[in-house]
Protein backbone atom coordinates (compact mmCIF):
# COMPACT_ATOMS: atom_id res chain seq x y z
CA UNK A 1 0.00 0.00 0.00
CA UNK A 2 2.52 2.26 0.93
CA UNK A 3 4.58 1.70 -2.37
CA UNK A 4 1.70 2.38 -4.45
CA UNK A 5 0.36 5.49 -2.33
CA UNK A 6 4.62 6.66 -3.54
CA UNK A 7 3.91 6.06 -6.79
CA UNK A 8 0.79 8.17 -6.79
CA UNK A 9 2.21 10.93 -5.31
CA UNK A 10 5.24 10.73 -7.60
CA UNK A 11 2.74 10.84 -10.69
CA UNK A 12 1.02 13.65 -8.92
CA UNK A 13 3.26 16.30 -8.05
CA UNK A 14 4.93 16.87 -11.42
CA UNK A 15 1.17 17.46 -12.28
CA UNK A 16 0.61 20.08 -9.74
CA UNK A 17 3.98 22.18 -10.17
CA UNK A 18 3.17 22.16 -14.05
CA UNK A 19 -0.60 23.58 -13.13
CA UNK A 20 0.47 26.15 -11.02
CA UNK A 21 4.03 27.60 -11.93
CA UNK A 22 2.92 31.18 -11.66
CA UNK A 23 1.78 30.69 -8.04
CA UNK A 24 5.65 29.04 -7.43
CA UNK A 25 7.49 32.09 -9.77
CA UNK A 26 5.19 34.62 -7.41
CA UNK A 27 6.43 33.25 -4.16
CA UNK A 28 10.13 33.30 -5.77
CA UNK A 29 9.95 37.20 -7.49
CA UNK A 30 7.98 39.11 -4.15
CA UNK A 31 8.96 41.54 -2.80
CA UNK A 32 8.36 44.94 -1.23
CA UNK A 33 9.24 48.65 -1.70
CA UNK A 34 8.75 51.76 -0.49
CA UNK A 35 8.71 55.05 -2.63
CA UNK A 36 9.47 58.26 -1.22
CA UNK A 37 7.80 60.92 -2.91
CA UNK A 38 6.99 64.61 -2.83
CA UNK A 39 3.04 64.78 -3.56
CA UNK A 40 2.96 68.39 -3.92
CA UNK A 41 6.12 69.88 -5.27
CA UNK A 42 7.12 70.81 -8.97
CA UNK A 43 7.50 67.66 -9.49
CA UNK A 44 3.74 66.23 -8.98
CA UNK A 45 3.21 65.38 -12.41
CA UNK A 46 6.50 62.79 -13.03
CA UNK A 47 5.39 61.42 -9.72
CA UNK A 48 1.68 60.52 -10.73
CA UNK A 49 3.27 59.31 -14.18
CA UNK A 50 5.65 57.41 -11.95
CA UNK A 51 2.91 55.57 -9.88
CA UNK A 52 0.85 54.71 -12.69
CA UNK A 53 3.79 52.75 -14.40
CA UNK A 54 5.04 51.10 -11.09
CA UNK A 55 1.68 49.34 -10.67
CA UNK A 56 1.76 48.32 -13.43
CA UNK A 57 5.54 46.70 -13.24
CA UNK A 58 5.01 45.56 -9.73
CA UNK A 59 1.49 43.72 -11.20
CA UNK A 60 3.76 42.09 -14.01
CA UNK A 61 6.83 41.00 -11.77
CA UNK A 62 5.08 40.30 -8.36
CA UNK A 63 5.75 42.86 -6.31
CA UNK A 64 4.55 44.98 -3.56
CA UNK A 65 4.58 48.84 -3.78
CA UNK A 66 3.77 51.24 -0.84
CA UNK A 67 4.04 55.40 -0.73
CA UNK A 68 5.13 57.72 1.67
CA UNK A 69 5.34 61.50 1.18
CA UNK A 70 8.07 62.76 3.77
CA UNK A 71 10.78 61.08 5.82
CA UNK A 72 8.48 61.17 8.81
CA UNK A 73 7.98 57.43 9.26
CA UNK A 74 11.76 56.29 8.40
CA UNK A 75 13.26 54.48 11.50
CA UNK A 76 14.77 50.96 11.73
CA UNK A 77 11.58 48.92 12.20
CA UNK A 78 9.86 50.44 9.52
CA UNK A 79 12.53 50.17 6.90
CA UNK A 80 13.10 46.55 8.01
CA UNK A 81 9.91 45.46 5.75
CA UNK A 82 11.16 46.55 2.55
CA UNK A 83 13.78 45.34 0.28
CA UNK A 84 13.62 48.11 -1.87
CA UNK A 85 13.81 51.62 -1.64
CA UNK A 86 13.06 54.26 -4.26
CA UNK A 87 13.65 58.31 -3.29
CA UNK A 88 11.18 59.60 -6.21
CA UNK A 89 11.94 63.30 -6.44
CA UNK A 90 12.30 63.84 -2.87
CA UNK A 91 15.39 66.47 -2.10
CA UNK A 92 17.82 65.01 0.83
CA UNK A 93 16.88 67.29 3.48
CA UNK A 94 13.92 67.18 6.03
CA UNK A 95 14.64 63.93 7.04
CA UNK A 96 14.71 64.20 11.20
CA UNK A 97 17.65 62.59 13.01
CA UNK A 98 16.27 59.15 13.28
CA UNK A 99 15.26 58.82 9.70
CA UNK A 100 18.54 59.72 8.77
CA UNK A 101 20.24 57.54 11.05
CA UNK A 102 17.97 54.39 9.57
CA UNK A 103 18.29 55.32 6.24
CA UNK A 104 22.27 55.32 6.39
CA UNK A 105 22.37 51.86 8.09
CA UNK A 106 19.78 50.24 5.74
CA UNK A 107 22.10 51.41 2.97
CA UNK A 108 26.15 50.94 4.56
CA UNK A 109 25.29 47.45 6.58
CA UNK A 110 22.44 46.40 3.45
CA UNK A 111 19.72 45.93 5.76
CA UNK A 112 17.52 45.91 2.78
CA UNK A 113 18.99 44.85 -0.87
CA UNK A 114 18.84 48.29 -2.62
CA UNK A 115 18.38 51.58 -3.37
CA UNK A 116 17.46 53.79 -6.84
CA UNK A 117 17.25 57.70 -6.34
CA UNK A 118 16.38 60.40 -9.11
CA UNK A 119 16.64 63.50 -9.59
CA UNK A 120 15.80 65.58 -6.54
CA UNK A 121 17.49 63.29 -4.79
CA UNK A 122 20.92 64.86 -5.56
CA UNK A 123 19.58 68.27 -4.54
CA UNK A 124 22.39 68.70 -1.74
CA UNK A 125 22.78 72.16 -0.22
CA UNK A 126 20.94 74.66 2.16
CA UNK A 127 17.59 74.81 0.89
CA UNK A 128 14.34 76.20 2.65
CA UNK A 129 16.47 76.57 5.91
CA UNK A 130 18.30 73.33 6.22
CA UNK A 131 21.88 72.67 6.55
CA UNK A 132 23.49 69.76 4.29
CA UNK A 133 23.34 65.78 5.29
CA UNK A 134 27.04 65.27 4.63
CA UNK A 135 26.61 61.54 4.52
CA UNK A 136 24.44 61.23 2.10
CA UNK A 137 26.33 63.79 -0.14
CA UNK A 138 29.36 61.32 0.05
CA UNK A 139 27.33 58.66 -0.57
CA UNK A 140 26.53 60.50 -3.77
CA UNK A 141 30.28 60.74 -4.37
CA UNK A 142 30.94 63.56 -2.43
CA UNK A 143 29.03 66.36 -4.20
CA UNK A 144 27.24 69.75 -3.90
CA UNK A 145 24.43 70.87 -6.21
CA UNK A 146 25.90 73.91 -8.21
CA UNK A 147 23.41 75.20 -10.86
CA UNK A 148 20.80 73.31 -13.42
CA UNK A 149 19.54 75.03 -16.97
CA UNK A 150 16.24 76.53 -15.91
CA UNK A 151 15.02 76.24 -20.05
CA UNK A 152 15.48 72.92 -20.16
CA UNK A 153 17.43 71.24 -23.22
CA UNK A 154 17.11 67.97 -24.98
CA UNK A 155 20.64 65.82 -24.91
CA UNK A 156 22.31 62.18 -25.31
CA UNK A 157 23.34 60.13 -22.65
CA UNK A 158 26.58 58.06 -23.09
CA UNK A 159 26.68 54.83 -21.57
CA UNK A 160 29.83 53.70 -20.16
CA UNK A 161 29.28 50.87 -18.25
CA UNK A 162 27.35 48.75 -20.82
CA UNK A 163 27.82 45.94 -18.97
CA UNK A 164 26.16 46.61 -15.90
CA UNK A 165 22.91 45.33 -15.17
CA UNK A 166 21.14 48.85 -15.52
CA UNK A 167 21.66 48.56 -19.17
CA UNK A 168 20.75 45.33 -20.12
CA UNK A 169 18.73 45.37 -23.59
CA UNK A 170 19.51 49.00 -24.08
CA UNK A 171 21.54 50.88 -26.76
CA UNK A 172 25.14 52.54 -26.31
CA UNK A 173 23.56 55.84 -26.11
CA UNK A 174 19.97 57.27 -25.79
CA UNK A 175 18.36 60.74 -26.13
CA UNK A 176 16.22 62.87 -23.50
CA UNK A 177 14.17 65.73 -25.07
CA UNK A 178 13.43 67.57 -21.90
CA UNK A 179 16.06 67.72 -18.62
CA UNK A 180 16.71 70.02 -16.49
CA UNK A 181 20.62 68.78 -16.69
CA UNK A 182 21.89 69.67 -12.89
CA UNK A 183 25.37 70.67 -12.22
CA UNK A 184 27.20 70.20 -9.21
CA UNK A 185 30.78 71.82 -7.83
CA UNK A 186 32.48 68.78 -8.76
CA UNK A 187 32.25 65.39 -10.57
CA UNK A 188 31.50 62.61 -8.05
CA UNK A 189 33.86 60.11 -10.56
CA UNK A 190 36.18 59.50 -8.10
CA UNK A 191 33.96 58.48 -5.73
CA UNK A 192 31.28 56.34 -7.86
CA UNK A 193 31.09 54.22 -10.43
CA UNK A 194 29.96 56.21 -12.98
CA UNK A 195 27.54 54.27 -15.71
CA UNK A 196 26.49 57.02 -18.25
CA UNK A 197 27.24 60.52 -18.89
CA UNK A 198 25.48 63.46 -20.33
CA UNK A 199 27.31 64.79 -23.22
CA UNK A 200 27.34 68.31 -23.25
CA UNK A 201 28.09 68.72 -26.49
CA UNK A 202 24.58 67.95 -28.02
CA UNK A 203 22.37 69.99 -25.94
CA UNK A 204 19.72 71.42 -28.10
CA UNK A 205 19.58 74.44 -27.43
CA UNK A 206 23.36 75.08 -26.03
CA UNK A 207 23.73 76.24 -22.44
CA UNK A 208 26.89 77.62 -20.95
CA UNK A 209 25.62 75.67 -17.44
CA UNK A 210 27.96 72.97 -18.64
CA UNK A 211 30.34 70.55 -16.18
CA UNK A 212 32.94 69.00 -18.05
CA UNK A 213 32.99 65.81 -17.23
CA UNK A 214 29.40 65.24 -15.91
CA UNK A 215 28.38 61.31 -14.74
CA UNK A 216 24.07 61.47 -14.72
CA UNK A 217 24.04 57.86 -13.93
CA UNK A 218 25.95 55.82 -11.26
CA UNK A 219 26.18 53.86 -8.35
CA UNK A 220 28.68 53.78 -4.89
CA UNK A 221 30.03 50.32 -4.96
CA UNK A 222 31.62 51.29 -1.28
CA UNK A 223 27.60 50.56 0.18
CA UNK A 224 26.30 46.62 0.81
CA UNK A 225 23.19 48.12 -0.25
CA UNK A 226 23.02 47.88 -4.51
CA UNK A 227 22.33 51.44 -5.39
CA UNK A 228 22.02 53.46 -8.39
CA UNK A 229 21.68 57.48 -8.62
CA UNK A 230 19.55 58.46 -12.12
CA UNK A 231 19.28 61.93 -12.32
CA UNK A 232 16.52 62.22 -14.75
CA UNK A 233 13.23 62.09 -13.53
CA UNK A 234 11.38 65.71 -13.68
CA UNK A 235 8.99 65.33 -16.82
CA UNK A 236 6.37 62.57 -16.95
CA UNK A 237 6.93 62.07 -20.58
CA UNK A 238 9.99 60.10 -19.24
CA UNK A 239 7.57 57.09 -19.14
CA UNK A 240 7.02 57.67 -22.95
CA UNK A 241 10.83 57.26 -23.97
CA UNK A 242 11.47 53.44 -23.89
CA UNK A 243 15.30 54.04 -22.39
CA UNK A 244 14.39 55.26 -19.16
CA UNK A 245 11.54 52.78 -18.58
CA UNK A 246 13.77 49.93 -19.68
CA UNK A 247 16.23 51.70 -17.51
CA UNK A 248 13.98 52.09 -14.24
CA UNK A 249 12.80 48.46 -14.62
CA UNK A 250 16.01 47.10 -14.86
CA UNK A 251 17.32 49.23 -11.83
CA UNK A 252 14.78 47.54 -9.74
CA UNK A 253 14.47 44.02 -10.86
CA UNK A 254 18.77 44.47 -9.85
CA UNK A 255 18.00 46.45 -6.62
CA UNK A 256 15.61 44.14 -5.19
CA UNK A 257 17.61 41.47 -6.40
CA UNK A 258 15.42 39.68 -8.55
CA UNK A 259 16.79 38.12 -12.13
CA UNK A 260 16.71 40.41 -15.22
Amino acid sequence: MDKHLSCVLLFIFPLFTAIFPVDAQKQKQAFKAVVLAEPNSIHAPFVAAAKIWLQQKASEHHFTVDYIENAAPVNDAFLNQYQLFIQLDYPPYRWSDTAKAAFEKYIKEGKGKGWIGFHHASLLGEFDGYAMWPWFSTFLGGIRYKNYIPDFAKATVRVEAGQHPCFKGMPSSFEFSKEEWYTYDKSPRPNVHVLASVDESTYVPDSKIKMGDHPVIWSNEQMKAKNVYIFMGHHPDLFKNEAFTTLFQNAVLWASGQKL
